[in-house]
């Protein structure tokens, strides 16, 4: 079964994304931030990272940043999960290593969509 990192300090989000996701047959982990989710990666290196683009403390760049560094860190397929309109924010992800974004709210469709767009469905 495919492996899936939802990094958001939302729950809610959080749990939204899993339902979505375990629809879709991915094993599911969760990271509230940076750290805990660069740890998780380090023990477990998922196929997909659902990244929350306003993640407190080290903001997403640093931690595509970081986890592009890491042992097979360059194989996720990273999309950011943004409702941020600045396209600044989304290029400044996009460039540490980002694939592709989602809008905020979502739903099943969009990230289906997404997924088949990355080849991940």
């Amino acid at each position: 079964m495919k492996r899936c990192l939802i990094v958001d300090d939302s729950r809610i989000i959080r749990k939204v994304t899993r339902k979505i996701l375990e629809g879709m047959d991915f094993a599911i982990d969760e990271a509230e931030d940076g750290p805990a989710a660069l740890e998780i990666c380090r023990r477990n290196m998922p196929v997909a990272v659902l990244l929350d683009a306003n993640m407190p403390g080290r903001g997403s760049a640093e931690f595509l940043s970081l986890l592009r560094r890491e042992d097979g860190g360059d194989k996720p397929i990273v999309l950011l999960l943004t409702s941020e309109t600045n396209i600044g924010l989304i290029a400044e992800a996009v460039n540490a290593g980002a694939n592709e974004y989602i809008m905020k709210p979502f739903d099943n469709g969009v990230v289906e969509a997404k997924f088949a767009d990355v080849g991940l469905a």
